[in-house]
């Protein structure tokens, strides 16, 4: 993992600093534990869910983590959480895209409202842009940054999403972005990629590996379904140092399953 001197006075070493938004659940959840037990400082966002966000705190305390409260289709607030992840924990060295709206009813183009499809291009896409711009400065100084993006199977290809069109339409563009931002970024020592999870849902989302193969799985090719820890390990991997060769790339983790046919 990255090292970095922040206080050369001193000669202290200490790891890299990490930004997930929607860090506190689900699967930004198991990211967020699984760059603490790596020995990384985290600064994780929650929109809502207070009582989960306490329990993350209660559990790892607040010498290598910081919650804040911020919605991300808010520059404002997001412009005040960069601020305070600074001050708190200084550059941000790893930017982990998890949040992001999603519209669970099925439902087709026509019948989205305006705020709605506002919802989805601004919290997948504009968001994005938005923290990169807050958190790149920093990134190039330091000639080191990680960015992490989450995308959906198929999204590499813009493939078609029945029920889903606000959506995928926000993710395919992320998918643009994440490519042009790899190249732009290379010269800084800054990667750029995204991550697409499979049909994680439920309590899945905050399990590990071990618990899902106690629970075999028929839809899922492998036999089990996904969980939040298959996500966090590919996160964590792509954020390594030596990872530096790959950029610009999408990586699906969904043990083999057709996401985005399976109700056709």
């Amino acid at each position: 993992m990255r090292f970095f001197v922040r206080y050369l006075v001193v000669e202290v070493l200490v790891l890299g600093h990490a930004l997930i938004s929607a860090g506190t659940k689900g699967l930004g959840r198991k990211v967020t534990e699984a760059f603490l037990q790596a020995g990384h400082q985290v600064t994780a966002t929650y929109r809502q869910d207070s009582t989960k966000a306490s329990e993350l705190q209660q559990k790892y305390g607040s010498d290598n983590l910081l919650i804040v409260q911020a919605d991300v289709l808010k520059k404002n607030q997001l412009k005040a959480l960069i601020n305070q992840a600074n001050e708190t924990f200084g550059t941000i060295d790893y930017l982990i895209n998890n949040a992001g709206p999603y519209i669970f009813e099925r439902k087709k183009l026509m019948d989205y409202s305006q705020t709605e499809w506002d919802a989805m291009i601004k919290g997948n896409l504009d968001s994005v842009f938005h923290l990169l711009q807050l958190t790149v400065p920093g990134m190039r100084a330091q000639n080191f940054g990680r960015v992490i993006n989450y995308g959906f199977q198929g999204a590499n290809s813009a493939s078609g999403w029945l029920y889903r069109s606000a959506f995928a339409a926000a993710k395919v563009g992320l998918v643009s972005l994440t490519k042009t931002f790899a190249y732009e970024e290379a010269e800084y020592g800054i990667t750029s990629n995204m991550v697409c999870p499979g049909n994680i849902t439920g309590e899945m989302k905050e399990a590990g590996i071990k618990a899902s193969r106690a629970v075999p799985d028929s839809n899922t090719p492998i036999g089990r379904s996904g969980t939040g820890e298959d996500i966090a390990r590919t996160i964590l991997f792509l954020c390594e140092e030596d990872s530096d060769m790959i950029t610009g790339s999408v990586f699906e983790v969904t043990g083999g399953l057709d996401v985005i046919h399976r109700y056709r």
